[in-house]
């Protein structure tokens, strides 16, 4: 059976399973900038709105700004990290709810500035995958590995992402979270990926970059978690339920047998 190499460990699968965003593509290149913009067109209402935001602007979706004002991070264990976009626009919408605009109103308009924040994001298409990513994924087609996707945001979107990337023909399942019931950490995305790859949980691992992701693989029963961090020190505060961490995806080898 083939497998992954990490470290001294040899994980034999058959099946693996990526989260998206921070684990395929770069997170922050490609929702640093429209998670600034966002925030900025929010800023803009309310202050039209002749309302000033009752909380520190970092303090919304999790982003750090250096000292010039410009993103520089986000928060892993944060809604921008791990909430869908259902969840986001929600929190958002409460910041206008909160400067006395009726609810139903507050969510279309999030919505309809999200709109406006996306059109750079498709203009720039700022999916760029991470160092070693395309390397790994020849090596696990070339063992006979089934490559699937777990992912918060939605289907439709991530199959665009992926051919930005050029990296589409790898996966043999694409689940969003619009094609469940329960989003992460459920583990019914996990359970329907491994049905469309024939692959069992057993012999199945997943890579991801949140703790959600860890606890999915955890509560689907399947051979391991790993996730990818900056660095093992800063992973080992948020990652808690890894089997492994890695530093990318120089770390792993793919063994053919």
């Amino acid at each position: 059976m083939p497998g992954i190499t990490i470290a001294d460990t040899t994980l034999s699968c058959w099946g693996i399973l990526f989260d998206k965003d921070g684990t395929l593509l770069n997170f922050m290149d490609m929702w640093g900038t429209w998670a600034d913009k966002l925030v900025q067109l929010i800023e803009g209402q309310l202050s039209i709105m002749k309302a000033a935001p009752r909380e520190n602007v970092t303090d919304w979706l999790g982003l750090v700004y250096n000292k010039q004002g410009i993103v520089i991070g986000y928060d892993k264990t944060g809604p921008l990290a791990m909430g869908t976009e259902e969840e986001v626009t929600a929190l958002l919408a409460w910041r206008f709810y909160n400067a006395g605009m009726p609810w139903n109103e507050a969510v279309v308009k999030v919505r309809e500035l999200n709109a406006l924040a996306m059109i750079e994001v498709e203009r720039c298409r700022p999916a760029h995958p991470l160092p070693g990513l395309h390397d790994f994924l020849v090596s696990c087609s070339r063992a006979g590995i089934a490559l699937g996707i777990v992912t918060s945001d939605t289907t439709a979107e991530t199959l665009k992402h992926l051919e930005w990337m050029g990296l589409r023909n790898y996966f043999c399942s694409i689940v969003g979270r619009d094609r469940v019931g329960k989003g992460k950490p459920d583990p019914e995305m996990v359970t329907l990926a491994l049905r469309e790859m024939r692959t069992s949980t057993e012999e199945c691992i997943l890579i991801g970059d949140s703790n959600g992701d860890m606890i999915m693989a955890r509560r689907a029963g399947l051979r391991a978690a790993i996730g990818i961090a900056g660095d093992i020190a800063s992973g080992e505060e948020y990652l808690l339920d890894a089997d492994y961490i890695v530093t990318g995806y120089s770390d792993m080898i793919v063994q053919l047998t």
